[in-house]
């Protein structure tokens, strides 16, 4: 089976379970597509069993001949993140500058390295050996939020425009983050042949951000240099393309922060190119073009982590790990998150509940999976893949399906001016 097929079977099945969702479930997309990708892969987990059917050897065939690492982490990542980056509103983002900032840098570290100790500790209790940088590992894959999933249920729910704006620009930028985190530990613990000093780690990361933001920014410049000249939606779509695969491979290439880049590119395509350099026709095809890829990848990967759990070894203690760091992932995220809201209402008013709200709306998606299928085959592989489905799952159909109810509970629309100086009352009510 060569690569066309294993994409054909993909894209079949991911198909499929949309239909079924849209025909008969009626659940948002994404939750769909997890819960069919779920009951699918137990079903025949359980059949394979009892010897009803046996798919391990022909999904492990199929599996085996995709370079997971080089399809998702130089392929699909550069998508998603550009798709994420390119609907939102940067003068949004701007006013909120600081707090999205420190949410989606020290919130990512401190949720990172808390996971990474929660694992640590949950994993020796159940008797599963694993070095702490692998842990760690996990932190920086399973820290990332995805805002796809639950961006209607937000709008659904009315909630504030300042929340929304929070949850999407945090998710955008921690992505990136949590990206650059997770590379930098993995290059160590795969023998990288960088220092593993703390300093050595603080300096590659800096300069690994800091280029990757640089670079992003001329990027966008010079996509939407080239889209402002021109009129004609199909050469504009093929430019942002090229933006996303070629602008990513050049940053691999001169060693700073590929997906940075790419978010930064994705922000200043959307909304310089978007309103000064695009016409209403190309902003629709530009729209529903991008739409479309995010939601197309987003299926495979939830389809792709369903088959991968067919294959792998797992056992009953990583299921039973996966299940314990389900609190602790939702804690970590909690602290991470709480710790920087309750300093930013020192200096500007937060709606009511924010870290509630933002705490459950923190869903796992498409860049966790990503990640943990990325890493090379070995024991360690086999539990994280395993952790991060069981931790998904409860996030998506669990979370998703439930955010809506914690929006409408303690979400407030923001107050104007003249009653910003009762903020002071409310924030006890985190």
């Amino acid at each position: 089976m060569g690569i066309f097929d294993i994409i054909a079977v993909l894209v079949v099945l991911a198909a499929l379970f949309s239909y079924i969702n849209h025909r008969y479930l009626g659940l948002p997309r994404t939750i769909g597509l997890m819960a069919l990708s779920l009951v699918v892969s137990l079903s025949l987990l359980v059949l394979g069993s009892f010897g009803v059917v046996t798919l391990d050897e022909q999904v492990a065939g199929m599996l085996t001949k995709l370079d997971f690492y080089d399809t998702l982490m130089h392929g699909m990542l550069g998508f998603l993140l550009f798709a994420g980056a390119l609907h939102v509103n940067f003068q949004d983002l701007r006013e909120m500058g600081w707090s999205i900032s420190l949410l989606a840098t020290f919130g990512v570290i401190v949720s990172t390295v808390l996971i990474g100790l929660f694992a640590w500790g949950i994993l020796m209790l159940l008797g599963i050996e694993i070095p702490l940088l692998y842990c760690f590992l996990f932190g920086a894959l399973i820290s990332p939020t995805d805002p796809i999933a639950v961006l209607g249920i937000l709008k659904k729910a009315k909630a504030s425009k300042q929340l929304e704006t929070k949850i999407t620009g945090e998710s955008l930028f921690n992505d990136g983050i949590g990206v650059v985190i997770f590379l930098t530990l993995l290059s160590f613990a795969q023998g990288g042949g960088h220092a593993t000093e703390p300093v050595a780690i603080l300096k590659l990361l800096a300069v690994e951000t800091g280029g990757g933001i640089l670079y992003g920014i001329g990027l966008g410049y010079l996509a939407y240099f080239l889209i402002k000249r021109i009129d004609n939606y199909h050469v504009e779509i093929l430019l942002t393309l090229a933006t996303v695969m070629g602008g990513y491979r050049f940053a691999e290439v001169i060693h700073v922060s590929a997906p940075l880049a790419i978010v930064v590119a994705g922000l200043m395509v959307g909304n310089h190119g978007r309103y000064l350099g695009m016409s209403d026709l190309t902003r629709e095809h530009l729209d529903n073009f991008w739409e479309l890829v995010d939601e197309i990848l987003n299926a495979v990967l939830f389809v792709l982590i369903g088959l991968e759990l067919l294959v792998i070894s797992h056992t009953l203690n990583m299921v039973v790990a996966g299940i314990l760091l389900i609190p602790c992932v939702l804690l970590a995220r909690f602290l991470s998150v709480g710790s920087i809201i309750n300093l930013m209402r020192m200096f500007s008013y937060i709606p009511r509940g924010s870290v509630r709200i933002m705490t459950w709306a923190g869903l796992r998606g498409g860049i966790s999976v990503a990640l943990a299928l990325s890493l090379r085959p070995s024991p360690e592989r086999d539990l994280l893949v395993t952790i991060t489905y069981c931790v998904m799952t409860f996030s998506i159909l669990v979370q998703g399906l439930t955010v809506g109810h914690i929006v409408k509970r303690f979400a407030t629309i923001l107050p104007d001016a003249g009653h910003q100086a009762t903020s002071h009352q409310e924030k006890d009510g985190s």
